[in-house]
């Protein structure tokens, strides 16, 4: 999920994605103009965005490692804290994996209904694919266990090594602290390394990003704008599906008043469309619970651990992304790799660093696209638009956030709305 969580640390280089997106709309306008012209300075504009490319695919696998185990340590850390601590991960679980299930009925649909403009699929390599063989379920089971990690990572077969580094952040739980907290500290140094790497190679966002946008409007004229346009209403349509169900819940599992949920989180959506932040809306989420009669403790409990670990938009949209280059690149997909998503994209969803949308945008559907067998090289130009699908993220991860502290609440036991209030408004 690319939205962000919190400012970046202070090792993090600052990621601009002013920057990225008007040199997107500079390539875009600059290949519009010389479309059909200078093939030489479109092979050199693409051979530098690929560069650029092959620099971030090179920190994948070191990054999924890290931020797998890191993310199955916090939830196991979270486990701990007694029934409402895993109801409310239970609770996180179930709406990933209702998020992921909506991704992959909705987006074929839409796909369907709206397909992706000719000259994009054109522009970016894609075609339909004939006369080859969809993977089953039983091919992903044969590479479901690597009897070589190093060669599975040296291959980036995302789905053993996804695994593998699920086993040991598991095992690494049973450990006494003398050994957990040495290896754990260790994955999280690796992570906040990788992250500094991607942040260098993210400063130049801008100019690979140039040289994509110049060369895939070369090609595609002015359907670039409509391609890039089209992408974005897609991945934004299927993102508002966390609405639709975390108003639902909020409402029926919290037991609130139709209208006075919605008029809580009204200040709530606008922090959240000004920060672009989860961390940031956390002191209107809270004011939004208190409105609603959310006892204190509950609301004290359930946002902060919501805020660090749950991101309800990031199986639904970074699935959406992945479907949709699936599609753009002709790329089959069989109902068996689209439940593997699904469990895929809830694993990840935990492992989504807290950094600005550039940053996690390749960190974490990256991993997914490679697993489901997916090529990632358009992440590369549509990251330079994230900015926008990321203003529905922000809201449904609010929503869902608001939705999850009122339902715990009501379920912890006591206090809250009463019957007699909820049949009010």
């Amino acid at each position: 999920m690319s939205e962000q969580h919190e400012p970046a640390p202070a090792w993090a280089p600052r990621v601009s994605a002013a920057w990225t997106f008007a040199a997107l709309i500079a390539g875009v306008g600059l290949g519009i103009a010389v479309e059909g012209d200078a093939a030489p300075l479109v092979a050199a504009a693409q051979a530098v965005g690929d560069l650029w490319l092959h620099a971030l695919q090179l920190t994948i696998v070191p990054l999924v490692a890290a931020l797998l185990v890191t993310g199955i340590q916090q939830i196991a850390a979270a486990a701990q804290g007694g029934r409402t601590a895993r109801t409310t991960l239970a609770l996180f679980v179930a709406l990933l994996f209702v998020g992921g299930i909506a991704a992959v009925l909705l987006t074929p649909l839409l796909l369907e209904l709206f397909p992706i403009p000719d000259a994009a699929v054109r522009a970016l390599g894609g075609g339909t694919v004939e006369n080859v063989a969809l993977p089953t379920l039983a091919d992903y089971l044969d590479t479901l266990i690597p009897t070589n990690i190093v060669a599975a990572a040296a291959e980036a077969r995302m789905l053993g090594l996804i695994v593998f580094f699920a086993l040991l952040a598991t095992a690494m739980t049973r450990l006494p602290a003398r050994l957990r907290l040495p290896l754990a500290q260790l994955f999280e140094a690796l992570a906040a390394a990788m992250l500094v790497i991607i942040g260098w190679i993210l400063t130049l966002a801008p100019i690979g990003v140039l040289a994509l946008g110049f060369a895939f409007a070369a090609k595609a004229g002015t359907a670039a704008i409509g391609a890039l346009t089209h992408y974005i209403l897609i991945v934004s349509a299927v993102g508002a599906v966390t609405l639709l169900v975390c108003y639902p819940l909020g409402i029926v599992g919290g037991r609130r008043p139709p209208l006075a949920f919605a008029q809580a989180m009204m200040p709530v959506n606008a922090v959240a469309l000004a920060t672009q932040s989860s961390l940031a809306s956390l002191p209107a989420m809270l004011a939004a619970c208190r409105a609603l009669g959310v006892r204190e403790r509950s609301a004290d409990f359930a946002l902060p651990l919501a805020v660090a670990l749950f991101r309800m938009t990031s199986p639904t949209m970074n699935l959406a992304v992945v479907i949709y280059v699936a599609h753009l690149t002709g790329t089959p997909l069989s109902p068996a790799i689209l439940a593997l998503g699904v469990a895929i994209a809830v694993l990840a969803s935990f492992s989504t660093v807290s950094l600005p949308g550039t940053i996690s945008f390749i960190a974490t559907i990256a991993p997914i696209a490679l697993a489901m067998g997916v090529p990632i090289a358009p992440l590369g130009l549509l990251v330079a638009v994230e900015v926008l699908p990321d203003l529905m993220r922000t809201l449904g991860n609010v929503t869902a956030d608001t939705a999850v502290a009122v339902t715990v609440d009501r379920y912890s036991g006591e206090g809250g709305f009463s019957d007699s209030s909820s049949t009010q408004a």
